[in-house]
C-alpha cells in the first residue's frame, strides 16, 4: 500500500481579503505531490483548527497580509494545541516585519515565508520538518 500524501492546510486567517499567493501556493503545494486543501477567506482561528482537525492535516499554513499577524497565528498555534494537535506543523507566510519573527515563533509557528519564498523552498521545508504519525 502507498504511504499517504503529506495533507496541508492552507488558511488565510482574519480580515484579509487577498488569496492570491495563498491560491498560488495550494496549486504549487498541490504540484509538489502535496494533498492541499485550502478553506478560502476571512477565516476564524476557531474556524481554520476545526478545518485542520476534519481534515485530519499534517500541516497548517497560515497566509496573512493584514498586519493581525501577532494575534490572529499565537491563536491558531494555542487552539491546535489545547485540541491535542501539537503534532501539526505550523508555518505563516505574508507580510510579516522581521522584528515579530521570533514571538511568531516562541508561539508555535515552525516558519515564516516572506515575499520572493519559492513554492521549492516552502514543499522542502515541509518535508524536512512535518511529523507524521
Amino acid at each position: 500500500m502507498s504511504e499517504r500524501k503529506i495533507r496541508v492546510l492552507v488558511a488565510k486567517p482574519g480580515l484579509d481579503g487577498h488569496d492570491r499567493g495563498a491560491k498560488v501556493l495550494a496549486r504549487g503545494l498541490r504540484d509538489e505531490g502535496f494533498e492541499v486543501i485550502y478553506t478560502g477567506l476571512r477565516q476564524t482561528p476557531e474556524m481554520i483548527v476545526a478545518a485542520a482537525l476534519q481534515e485530519d492535516v499534517d500541516v497548517v499554513g497560515l497566509s496573512i497580509l493584514s498586519g493581525a499577524h501577532m494575534t490572529l497565528l499565537p491563536k491558531v498555534t494555542r487552539l491546535l494545541r489545547e485540541k491535542g494537535m501539537d503534532d501539526v506543523l505550523v508555518t505563516a507566510g505574508g507580510i510579516i516585519p522581521d522584528d515579530d519573527i521570533p514571538a511568531l515563533k516562541a508561539a508555535g509557528i515552525a516558519e515564516v515565508f516572506g515575499p520572493g519564498t519559492t513554492i521549492r523552498e516552502v514543499a522542502d521545508f515541509i518535508r524536512a520538518n512535518v511529523r507524521r504519525a
